[in-house]
């Protein structure tokens, strides 16, 4: 049986966690997690589709893993799960007080200010991840992405067929935005500082004549500043926040351009 079906049988049957050749597959899982050999999710044929088996093995390991205390210099945690090592080795820059758990995958080249990666999670190539963001379970990261302080990309573990936040290449996310609940930006899209995207969040391309809604995905090369909408409740007409798609990426905005710059472009500043 191959690792994929033996997680499987193990999902379905708890008992097998106490054999111990179905613990050494899940800790063989976790590891390779942690090196990138695997994701949790992979583009197929320009289509994300998520690996149900590895988020299993993900929760696998939660249960056969036993509480310990981990200490670090003058820190101590009490936890199942320990911390990433060997960054040097990786290309990988970590400042302190950044925490990158084990099982998390980061690319050469990615710099991490003081932010925390959760397992599952797969940052790419030339990424920064900066001061107090926060990288939730499984959430995908791609290359040569922004993601600016105090940014919340939400974790999904549960469901398993959950797809997790995706944030393809070259994507600057600008400060406190929160992308949670599977929601995916695609390459090279610019979010403004406080942008919310969930799956109920009205996305509204308002960069043409007639306004376009979306829900759930910010188109390529998209600008997306926060906005509102007028909703009718039984108390009166009010005002629903949602997010606005203003244009898109110019050609000739550098892909590491600052969200200063970008927004410009649309004579916005925030």
């Amino acid at each position: 049986m191959n690792e994929a079906h033996l997680i499987e049988t193990a999902w379905k049957n708890r008992e097998l966690l106490k054999d111990d050749n179905i613990i050494q597959i899940i800790h063989n899982t976790i590891n390779r997690l942690d090196k990138g050999e695997i994701r949790v999710a992979e583009k197929n044929k320009g289509e994300w589709v998520v690996n149900e088996w590895i988020k299993k093995a993900i929760l696998l390991y939660f249960i056969i893993q036993e509480t310990q205390t981990i200490e670090i210099g003058p820190f101590e945690f009490n936890d199942k799960i320990t911390l990433k090592k060997d960054f040097k080795a990786q290309g990988v820059r970590v400042v302190p007080h950044a925490i990158a758990r084990y099982g998390s995958y980061l690319s050469q080249g990615v710099v991490l200010m003081p932010s925390y990666i959760n397992i599952g999670a797969y940052v790419g190539k030339n990424t920064m991840i900066d001061t107090w963001a926060t990288v939730g379970s499984c959430a995908q990261i791609g290359d040569n992405v922004h993601i600016s302080g105090g940014v919340g990309i939400g974790g999904v573990l549960e469901p398993v067929q959950a797809s997790p936040v995706i944030i393809e290449d070259n994507c600057f996310i600008g400060s406190r935005c929160i992308v949670v609940e599977g929601v995916k930006v695609e390459k090279e899209a610019v979010l403004g500082a406080n942008v919310v995207l969930t799956q109920s969040t009205k996305i509204i391309d308002v960069s043409q004549k007639e306004a376009k809604e979306y829900k759930g995905i910010i188109p390529a090369s998209s600008v997306v500043i926060p906005g509102t909408y007028n909703k009718s409740f039984p108390a009166g007409n009010y005002s629903v926040s949602c997010a606005l798609i203003i244009g898109k990426r110019k050609q000739s905005t550098d892909k590491k351009t600052t969200l200063n710059q970008a927004l410009r472009e649309y004579d916005l500043s925030i």
